[in-house]
């Protein structure tokens, strides 16, 4: 399963959440099947998202509709973004 793995700082976390929660980008119309948010327990305003999708194709349409938000509106919310689409190869409980 692809997963579209999102990191970036944010002015406020608070402010962040209430624009994430807006869903811009209309995830499941955007083939978004479920999603973490974390954030960082030294800085809480550093966030990593994870959008798990059925396929890269849908990863890659959605990070390039990202790109033109990161560049435009979405830059009053949030710094510096990164983002990779990431498959996971290994998981285990210990």
């Amino acid at each position: 399963m692809p997963i579209l793995r999102i990191q970036h700082a944010v002015p406020s976390f608070e402010g962040w959440k209430r624009a994430f929660d807006g869903d811009p980008m209309d995830r499941k119309a955007s083939g978004v099947r479920r999603y973490h948010v974390h954030r960082s327990v030294t800085d809480p305003n550093f966030v990593m998202i994870d959008l798990e999708f059925d396929t890269v194709a849908e990863a890659e349409r959605l990070l390039e509709k990202l790109r033109h938000l990161w560049a435009g509106p979405g830059g009053a919310v949030m710094r510096n973004p990164e983002a990779w689409i990431v498959e996971t190869v290994e998981s285990r409980s210990v």
